[in-house]
């Protein structure tokens, strides 16, 4: 039924003269009967470690009435928790008799609250999972409903609580579609990660490691549409979210999380990732990058920016009654696991390029004070026809010169598209202060 309502409208479009150059947009409208709209859960790290996430959900409560919102989950690293969901909801609520003047399929605040879950609280250990959470087994629940369409769970921060879901219930896998938002984040969580890339390879995924910073790098950024002016100028004084919004980040654009339900918002085709749209546009993966040293790396080793590097360094002394050890690096303290092998084991991921020095604290004095330092480099462009078989549903930035931003790889395939994002998102603003008559 969508494919058949697809061609109509774009047949109506070309007899009606309008020419549509690479543009998704045409297709928003298509998406507001039921049969049609996509089913969400977002897993955000809310009241963490980045505000952004803040701007990110208002974003998302403004667009509710076009999506099946099933889910909303705190995963947050450090502080934040389902309270922070709560809060943004309490200014939503404020908002919604103007924004249901508008459409009768905006949820009520209260539909909400019921939805929104406490995920993990915690990164994951060397495993890579834990113990169930109320945010995994939340996935788990919608997974499982008699619904034929997808479930979409869009990941900002922390990939645990799918991790653990999955090995939970790895049934669920065939009905999930997981746009994720990397880069970062995989930095904080890369033992879930990589249970993920080693246990379901299968996964149907987006792995979106630079591509989202496009939303606020790049692209037309003169007069109003810098993310300094675009507040001032077309959010601030909307409303009660609005104003909220503007608190975070000192009222400056970043939502870097956004794009992940911007691609759903007017994507061509989700089932296929290399369309161009809002969200951005993706290259099938290539082999998944993972380097393992039985040493502290040098400068003569080098790895590619997003890797899982893993480091297996032997222990040959006796060990104290509780070992501890941390790997300092990039801001992070990263727990070492003590593994049955006699060695200790970190897995760090690297969220740009660049020098990395490393230094490990620890009680075993062999290891304590060691010193390390790794390169790394940008992949090549060349490195997107390396497809890999083995993960045959993965997607993920593409490497191209043409759609570096700065030094974001695919940056481009979001900033491109600024001016027109931006002016939709405000349209959508304007709906908290103005009623429809």
């Amino acid at each position: 039924m969508r494919t058949t309502k697809k061609l109509f409208i774009a047949f109506s479009l070309l007899l009606s003269g309008i020419f549509i150059i690479e543009s998704c947009s045409s297709q928003k409208e298509a998406k507001s009967t039921p049969e049609s709209r996509y089913r969400i859960i977002v897993s955000s790290d809310i009241g963490g470690t980045d505000p952004d996430d803040f701007q990110s959900m208002i974003h998302l409560f403004l667009y509710a009435d076009t999506i099946d919102l099933e889910g909303i989950i705190s995963s947050p690293f450090g502080l934040g928790g389902k309270k922070n969901i709560l809060d943004v909801i309490d200014q939503y609520e404020k908002d919604y008799p103007n924004l249901v003047s508008y459409s009768g399929n905006y949820p009520t605040a209260d539909s909400l609250s019921s939805i929104s879950k406490q995920g993990a609280t915690a990164v994951a250990d060397y495993t890579g999972v834990g113990s169930p959470t109320e945010g995994s087994e939340w996935i788990i629940t919608c997974a499982r409903r008699e619904d034929p369409r997808p479930l979409y769970v869009l990941v900002w921060g922390g990939i645990e609580d799918l991790a653990q879901a999955l090995h939970d219930a790895p049934d669920i896998l065939p009905k999930l579609r997981v746009y994720y938002i990397g880069g970062p984040n995989k930095k904080w969580t890369p033992d879930a990660y990589q249970y993920i890339v080693d246990s379901f390879p299968n996964l149907w995924i987006i792995e979106s490691n630079a591509t989202y910073r496009g939303w606020f790098t790049g692209g037309n950024q003169s007069d109003e549409w810098s993310n300094t002016s675009f507040p001032e100028k077309y959010i601030a004084g909307r409303g009660a979210m609005a104003n909220f919004f503007m608190t975070q980040l000192e009222g400056t654009i970043k939502m870097g999380d956004t794009p992940s339900l911007a691609w759903l918002l007017n994507s061509p085709n989700p089932e296929d990732p290399t369309q161009p749209c809002w969200g951005g546009q993706y290259v099938r993966a290539w082999e998944r990058p993972f380097y393992l040293f039985d040493r502290m790396p040098t400068e003569n080793d080098s790895i590619q920016e997003f890797a899982i590097m893993e480091l297996a360094l032997p222990i040959n002394g006796k060990l104290p009654e509780q070992p501890e050890a941390f790997l300092k690096v990039d801001n992070q303290a990263l727990r070492g696991y003590f593994a049955p092998d006699n060695t200790l084991r970190f897995r760090y991921s690297p969220k740009a390029d660049g020098l990395f020095k490393f230094e490990i604290e620890s009680n075993v004095t062999e290891l304590n004070g060691s010193t390390g330092v790794v390169s790394v480099f940008i992949p090549a462009p060349e490195i997107a026809t390396q497809v890999s078989d083995k993960y045959p549903n993965w997607w993920t930035d593409i490497p191209s010169p043409d759609y570096i931003e700065g030094n974001h790889i695919g940056a481009k395939t979001v900033s491109r598209w600024r001016e027109e994002f931006l002016q939709d998102f405000a349209r959508r603003m304007d709906r908290c202060r103005i009623p429809k008559e």
